[in-house]
């Protein structure tokens, strides 16, 4: 076995990347503070043809060296647009039809493993804070939220993680 090169992925130019199809889900980005994780939110949008990432609040914009660290060039094929709060790009996606979900562990979350996302297309996913999770007054907005079933002791997994499960699950239904 050996690894394939570049030319053998027959990955596309960034402008017939750019001009395709994308997965209706926009990934909200809820005041993360790490730039890393930011960056690697980025990465995998652009590994599930993911339409957009929304950042929000304290979340760092491109060009900002953590971002630009871990993205590897995403910043360049992933649509994204900043907001000052969340709340403001909950009301611009609700404007669009989006279906709001956090993925945040809630009295009413739903889990990853029991849900048709397909179904929710098109389908806003939050993203919260590293250490406070998603924010309440984002939570007061939404109906339920997404819970990603765990086994372990630990009772929550790095955003940029959840982020790459919970993506990695709209691609394959889509």
């Amino acid at each position: 076995m050996k690894q394939l090169t570049p030319e053998q992925l027959q990955r596309p130019a960034l402008s017939d990347y750019k001009s395709a199809e994308k997965i209706p889900v926009i990934a909200v980005l809820d005041n993360i503070r790490s730039g890393l994780n930011v960056g690697a939110i980025f990465r995998t949008c652009d590994a599930f043809s993911i339409e957009a990432i929304f950042l929000c609040g304290i979340t760092v914009n491109p060009p900002h060296a953590e971002i630009m660290k871990t993205a590897l060039g995403a910043t360049e094929s992933v649509t994204w647009k900043s907001f000052p709060n969340t709340i403001d790009a909950l009301a611009a996606l609700e404007e669009m039809g989006y279906n709001l979900l956090p993925v945040e562990q809630t009295d009413k979350s739903i889990k990853l493993d029991d849900v048709n996302l397909k179904e929710k297309f098109p389908l806003a996913l939050i993203f919260g804070n590293e250490m406070r999770g998603v924010s309440p007054d984002v939570l007061a907005r939404c109906e339920s939220s997404l819970e990603i079933p765990q086994g372990g002791i630990k009772h929550s997994l790095n955003v940029a993680t959840s982020a790459g499960i919970v993506l990695w699950e709209c691609y394959r239904q889509h």
